[in-house]
């Protein structure tokens, strides 16, 4: 029995073939096949490497493809520049689709001279279709991400409007500046949408309501509070001149909506009842913070008797909210704001809070509404080693001018 000696050049090649994985092809400077591996014959669904006599491309493939890969070897063949790792799509005649690794390189014999060419294909279909199935997936997230932004965008400029942009005037008609009393509100928002809202109402002739709340949190699911209350708000102003039971009100038609979630929102409020023609204010509160009295010729001041509160909405289906009674001066002014006021923390990890609030209203208590609203924001936020807020920060108030009539 002959075997063919270990130095054999064809029987090493003719082993090598067939024992590679990968397609391994052999062509003319026509591009017609002149050998193959075994490998190469399986993947083009011939029965054998014996039968590729006059095979192309063009045989197996699309149309498409086999140009493309003619074009190829005809430039290896025209410049004798080999192409190494290129990512080829093959789209085959019955329009399947495979990818593969290829390197192709000029055939030569052995003077030198280019007669055809020669290459190796990894099959690299299972790869390819993953990669692409995550470029899938990130385009869909990008664009479901591009979506939920313009809606949140659209959202923040929706919840914008539901701030008034004009005040109530006593006596109705005042010009502006010239009424008894001034109102004020000033909003900053932390993201697109925001927890905070408040809202200034004529409840009758002389008396105007004040209220004011911040829903646990940021974002959509704190903004998707503040319209519930706003609609709310609507359904119960019969009850407006009464800010305990308005409160208690609320807190029934609020509670159901908000504690369905594993994480239930809660919600601080207070509401205000100015009467112009007494300076009376009655208040109540929801676990919200204290306001400030500017009391003219004095030091700023929690406003008295507003210590007593309630728990904040949505926590206790049937809650009590007791309602507290003062006196307002002409000069006087009454300050409410939400706790993103307090909550500004310095680099220790010491918050802002009450004491260096009420310490800045006593150092601006003297300026106008405005500048007062102004400066209690700046001084808050340059507690902050950046600057900046943690927590969406609304202030809003008046000042008596005088009594009405």
């Amino acid at each position: 029995m002959n075997s063919k000696p270990a130095s054999d050049s064809g029987f090493i090649l003719a082993n090598l073939m067939d024992t590679l994985s990968d397609a391994v092809y052999f062509k003319d400077r026509e591009s017609r096949f002149i050998m193959i591996n075994r490998a190469c014959a399986e993947k083009h669904r011939w029965e054998s490497s014996d039968i590729i006599a006059g095979k192309t491309d063009f045989d197996v493939f699309s149309r498409e493809h086999a140009e493309q890969a003619f074009a190829d070897e005809q430039r290896i063949i025209e410049t004798g520049e080999a192409l190494s790792g290129i990512v080829e799509k093959e789209t085959w005649a019955d329009g399947s689709v495979s990818w593969v690794s290829t390197t192709k390189m000029p055939l030569k014999d052995e003077d030198g001279k280019i007669i055809g060419t020669f290459g190796i294909s990894r099959d690299i279909t299972e790869h390819k279709e993953a990669e692409l199935r995550s470029q899938r997936y990130a385009e869909e997230i990008r664009l479901i991400k591009e979506e939920m932004e313009e809606d949140v965008r659209m959202a923040g400029e929706l919840q914008n409007a539901f701030f008034q942009c004009s005040y109530p005037a006593f006596p109705e008609g005042a010009a502006l500046g010239k009424g008894c009393v001034e109102f004020l509100h000033r909003f900053h928002s932390c993201s697109e949408v925001s927890g905070d809202y408040c809202s200034i109402l004529r409840i009758s002739d002389t008396e105007a309501g004040i209220f004011l709340c911040d829903v646990q949190g940021i974002g959509l699911r704190a903004a998707l509070g503040t319209a519930l209350i706003r609609g709310i708000m609507q359904e119960i102003s019969p009850l407006g001149l009464e800010p305990g039971a308005y409160l208690e009100r609320m807190n029934q038609l609020l509670a159901p909506l908000l504690c369905q979630d594993e994480i239930p929102l809660d919600v601080t409020a207070c509401y205000l009842v100015l009467d112009v023609a007494t300076g009376t204010v009655r208040y109540a509160s929801a676990g919200h913070p204290q306001p400030i009295h500017l009391k003219k010729g004095s030091k700023a001041a929690w406003l008295e008797g507003c210590e007593q509160c309630g728990p904040p909405l949505a926590v206790v289906d049937a809650a009590a909210y007791p309602t507290t009674e003062q006196t307002m001066d002409p000069g006087d002014s009454v300050v409410l704001f939400t706790d993103g006021l307090l909550s500004v923390p310095n680099a220790a990890g010491e918050y802002f809070g009450k004491e260096r609030l009420l310490a800045s209203a006593c150092k601006h208590g003297d300026e106008p509404l405005a500048t007062l609203f102004e400066s209690l924001e700046s001084d808050a936020a340059a507690f902050s080693p950046d600057g900046s807020f943690t927590d969406d920060v609304c202030l809003v108030g008046f000042q008596l001018n005088r009594l009405l009539g």
